[in-house]
């Protein structure tokens, strides 16, 4: 399983919209197509709900199922048909 750590995204220790989506843009998505993917959040800070739905968007072209959470207690948000 493949995974994306949301702690790569921090600036300053937080998460920046504008900064986030300029480094969404530089991911190369199409490495996860057809895979199994997991989205870490951050456990030192909180992260804003638009950065999950933003990375989710992304892969959902891509992906073939999502997961978010740990890897012990994954949580399914998204399967390709």
């Amino acid at each position: 399983m493949e995974t994306i750590q949301l702690d790569d995204f921090l600036s300053d220790g937080i998460i920046k919209e504008a900064e986030f989506r300029n480094q969404v843009k530089t991911i190369d998505w199409e490495s996860f197509r057809n895979k199994q993917v997991m989205i870490k959040g951050c456990a030192s800070v909180p992260v804003p709900t638009w950065a999950y739905l933003i990375i989710s968007a992304k892969l959902s072209n891509y992906a073939k199922k999502i997961y978010f959470g740990e890897p012990c207690a994954a949580i399914q948000i998204y399967s390709k048909n």
